[in-house]
């Protein structure tokens, strides 16, 4: 049962374990409140055959007290089993997620946008949080007391419990019918959600763009829009919710009616006795109120389905696995024969081979979209490779833990993320056990030190959400020096001096070439000057390789690496 619990409802363990506790004691919770009812109707009973007696009171007195005392130590269970466990499975399935998503391969991230994702581990997992709290316990909760109840009704007296319990399975059926429309407007109502999230978020990322354009109006109008279409879709959703809860929830007055009805025909006739009558009268009065509130859990819950499969889509994506002993006999790159498509029918490389050795800097160049990115990704394990197969020293990266593959890797990729946090903390994510003196001097070699010392608090300077107060040279520097105090045997620089002026981008091979002694240095460039002293140079052209050599044979050959440098130096030299 617990297995089938965490399948159908993306729990762990715990949290399934924690959904029987929690249905346990909305059972027993709700089976408290038939205590006064079953206190009330011996009273009566005593009063209309005349039996009460002083002793009678005070036992009354106590089960007045055991009541109250039962229902409030039930209640407290309740409250801890639902509340509380919920609170804590909530936070272990946004980690859960997380770590999920850690593991997984880029191509996963390629098919979704942060928006949906930040939707999913935030939002989703906050519908299931309230679903699992307010709404999943007491719902199964109800349902199993009513059951008891409905038991004991039966075999006291079957023709009142029918006339009682009839209405529970209609108005439960009707409710239940609804999820496929629930559903409906379910899932429109959170693709109009999604759609806001992502165009609040686009919003923010790109203002500097529309303000220059003067187009933050038109745009505003269209995400305007949008919350508009949210606003009626929750509209809708309400309405499909309502158009079958309320008329459930009329459905069960009937059953008030048919008590009074068939227990009036039958006390008239002799067949049933008042005290009899007026107790089904009490539980009337009460079995209704857990079903009740069911109903509107019910109706909730159809719609739970959505968020559930959402994270199961997560949770069900297969990772990226491998061994986690990585021992290469040294950390030469080799392509062979490689063929990767992100999408099938769109071919990015086709049959690449190559080898980018150890202790030599290899450049990867070529017209945009040639693959060089992805050759060098591809070399990291970002992706899994269609065909062929890519090793480092020898190991096949594919049979490698990717955390234990990028151990031996340091990355410095053309877009640089940087963390609102000091500019110290910032270069030692490269190695967090680093010293300050070990940070400071990885920041020198990357050409940091000058533009530091400037700033207000030197290295203990934060430097705002991704870098903010930084230029786009000086964050690339710091995003470079990361990866200098990691220390690895294999550098990735994807486009890494794209940003630099042509003084700092000198110093910064220069400090490159300190480094490339025993290590694996592949270069991603478009700029022919950056790769000029490169030990050989890879041409990507269609996805092939094009050409391979170093610098100075490629210029004799007079083929594409020579197009390309003449082509950049006829730039160079044109004016306005």
């Amino acid at each position: 049962m617990i297995d089938k619990l965490m399948k159908r409802f993306a729990l762990s363990e715990e949290g399934a374990k924690g959904l029987v506790r929690a249905i346990a004691a909305c059972t027993a919770a709700d089976l408290a409140l038939m205590f006064p009812v079953g206190l009330l109707y011996l009273l009566v009973s005593d009063f209309l055959t005349g039996s009460q007696t002083s002793g009678n009171y005070v036992v009354y007195a106590l089960g007045i007290a055991a009541a109250l005392a039962l229902i409030w130590l039930s209640e407290f269970w309740k409250y801890n089993a639902t509340y509380f466990s919920t609170y804590c499975e909530s936070g272990a399935c946004r980690i859960r997620l997380a770590e999920k998503l850690r593991q997984l391969p880029l191509s996963f991230f390629g098919k979704k946008d942060l928006a949906d994702l930040t939707n999913t581990i935030m939002g989703d997992v906050q519908v299931t949080e309230q679903m699992f709290s307010h709404y999943v316990p007491q719902f199964y909760g109800s349902i199993l007391s009513t059951c008891l109840v409905a038991v004991s009704l039966l075999c006291y007296d079957w023709q009142m419990a029918l006339a009682v319990l009839w209405v529970l399975p209609v108005a439960l059926l009707l409710v239940g019918l609804s999820k496929k429309t629930q559903n409906y407007f379910s899932r429109r109502q959170n693709d109009a959600l999604i759609a806001v999230a992502e165009g609040v978020q686009e919003c923010l990322e790109s203002i500097r763009d529309l303000k220059s354009c003067k187009a933050e109006q038109k745009y505003l109008d269209g995400l305007g829009k949008k919350i508009d279409t949210l606003e009626v879709r929750h509209i809708k959703s309400e309405l499909g919710v309502a158009m079958f809860v309320v008329p459930a929830q009329m459905l069960l007055k009937l059953g008030i009616a048919s008590v009074a009805l068939v227990g009036s025909m039958r006390l008239i006739s002799g067949e049933l006795s008042l005290v009899t009558f007026f107790l089904f009268l009490l539980v009337v009065s009460r079995i209704y109120e857990p079903m009740n509130f069911s109903l509107k859990n019910l109706a909730a819950m159809n719609s739970l389905q959505i968020n559930i499969d959402r994270m199961n889509e997560i949770n069900e994506t297969p990772s990226q696995g491998g061994e986690t002993a990585f021992s290469p006999k040294g950390y030469d790159i080799a392509f062979e024969n490689v063929g990767f498509a992100y999408n099938s029918g769109e071919t990015v490389l086709k049959d690449v081979s190559f080898t980018a050795k150890q202790g030599e800097v290899t450049a990867l160049i070529g017209p945009s979209g040639g693959g060089k990115s992805t050759a060098a990704k591809l070399a990291a394990r970002f992706w899994d490779i269609d065909r062929g197969r890519i090793t480092v020293g020898g190991v096949d990266v594919s049979r490698v833990e990717p955390e234990k593959l990028l151990d031996a890797y340091s990355i410095v990729f053309q877009d640089v993320t940087l963390f609102n946090n000091t500019v110290m903390e910032n270069i030692r994510i490269g190695r967090k056990d680093a010293t300050d003196a070990e940070v400071i001097r990885a920041a020198k070699d990357a050409m940091c030190d000058a533009f530091i010392a400037k700033l207000p608090q030197g290295y203990q300077t934060m430097v705002g959400e991704n870098g903010s107060t930084l230029s786009g040279g000086e964050r690339q520097r710091v995003s470079i020096a990361r990866a200098l105090l990691k220390g690895a045997p294999i550098i990735l620089l994807d486009e890494a001096t794209a940003s630099l002026d042509a003084e700092n981008e000198t110093e910064i091979q220069q400090a490159i070439s300190r480094l490339v002694e025993r290590k694996t240095v592949l270069i991603i460039a478009h700029r022919m000057r950056t790769v000029e002293n490169a030990d050989k140079i890879i041409v990507l052209s269609g996805g092939t390789v094009a050409e391979t050599g170093t610098p100075a044979e490629l210029m004799k050959r007079n083929g594409a690496f020579a197009r390309m440098v003449k082509l950049q130096t006829e730039s160079q030299n044109w004016t306005l």
